[in-house]
């Protein structure tokens, strides 16, 4: 159990029979009446944010929560299969519990949180920022960089995403992985 105040970003709390994860947080000290936490909490099995509000001194349930790297090794109906870098053992976590699963190719390494009482897997999620290549894409032009001009381009993991016109097939690209943005070309 821990104090309301103790809450800070990345703590998981239990409540409700959810688990969630403070993403924002505020002290709140009114001129008038007590003080209290102004928090943001996310689901972690829908990603809902809902905000909540607790006085100082109620006590909450966290639950301890670990980290760790595992490896993307392939996809098998609708799981994917990790490797766990340090036991190398492997385990199956559902497609939806990986955030930004489009854009993850084999080898890569994600972070896994999981729950530590009961080593149940939370989520997993990707770097946020990762480097890709284009594979297909419409010839660009040269000279054609004076506008903000996006076009379609298909990249390596299947996913299609919007690239200014002058990247052409083979180019890295890094992508965000939250939204699927294009960030820039990459010389490699």
């Amino acid at each position: 159990m821990i104090n309301a105040q103790d809450i800070k970003n990345g703590t998981c709390i239990r409540m409700d029979g959810q688990l969630y994860f403070c993403i924002e947080f505020l002290h709140v000290k009114p001129g008038k009446g007590n003080t209290f936490m102004r928090t943001k909490l996310k689901n972690v099995v829908d990603g809902r944010v809902l905000e909540r509000r607790f006085n100082i001194g109620e006590k909450l349930e966290d639950v301890r929560v670990e980290r760790r790297p595992y490896q993307y090794l392939y996809a098998e109906g609708g799981d994917d299969i990790f490797m766990n870098q340090e036991t190398f053992e492997q385990i199956p976590i559902a497609k939806d519990l990986v955030t930004g699963a489009a854009f993850m190719k084999e080898g890569d390494v994600v972070e896994v949180v999981s729950d530590a009482s009961t080593d149940t897997v939370l989520y997993a999620e990707m770097p946020v920022k990762v480097v890709l290549e284009i594979t297909y894409t419409e010839p660009g032009i040269k000279g054609d960089t004076a506008t903000n001009t996006l076009k379609p381009a298909t990249l390596e993991t299947g996913v299609e995403i919007r690239v200014p016109l002058f990247c052409n097939i083979g180019d890295k690209v890094r992508v965000d992985t939250r939204d699927g943005s294009y960030q820039e070309r990459v010389k490699e």
